[in-house]
C-alpha cells in the first residue's frame, strides 16, 4: 500500500512542480510558492529515491550467491526511511545556493549531515 501511495504522490508532485515552474518565476512569486516548490522537490526526490533504492536492492539480491538468505533484502518501508533522509539533499543544496554560494565547506557539512542521518536510520530497528 505504501508503494502505491508513494508512486501516486510522486506523480502528482512531478505534475505540480512542472506546472509551478512553467507558470511562475522566483523573482515575482510569493515566498509561499517558493516553499511549495521546495516541498514538491522533496516529495519528488523521496519517491524517486525510494524506488531507486528498491531497484538497486533487488538487483543486488538477485545477483548475490546467497540470495536465498535474504539478509540484504530491504522492504518498501526501510527504503522509504533511507530515501526520506537522502531526499533532503537536493533541498539543502538549493537552499544553500539561494542564500549564498555552495562551496567545499557547505558541501562537506551536507555530506556529514546526510551520513549521520543515514547512520541513525540504519541503526534503527
Amino acid at each position: 500500500m505504501l508503494g502505491k501511495v508513494l508512486a501516486l504522490t510522486t506523480l502528482i508532485s512531478f505534475v505540480l512542480l512542472s506546472a509551478v515552474l512553467q507558470v511562475t518565476s522566483p523573482a515575482s512569486s510569493h515566498p509561499v510558492v517558493i516553499l511549495i516548490v521546495f516541498a514538491l522537490i522533496y516529495v519528488l526526490a523521496l519517491g524517486v529515491l525510494t524506488f531507486l533504492l528498491l531497484g538497486i536492492n533487488h538487483v543486488i539480491t538477485a545477483l548475490s550467491p546467497e540470495h536465498r538468505k535474504r539478509s540484504v533484502h530491504i522492504g518498501v518501508e526501510r527504503a522509504y526511511y533511507f530515501a526520506s533522509v537522502l531526499a533532503l539533499t537536493p533541498v539543502l543544496i538549493l537552499g544553500v545556493k539561494s542564500v549564498g554560494h555552495l562551496g567545499m565547506y557547505e558541501a562537506i557539512l551536507i555530506v556529514l549531515f546526510e551520513a549521520a542521518a543515514c547512520f541513525y536510520v540504519a541503526r534503527r530497528k
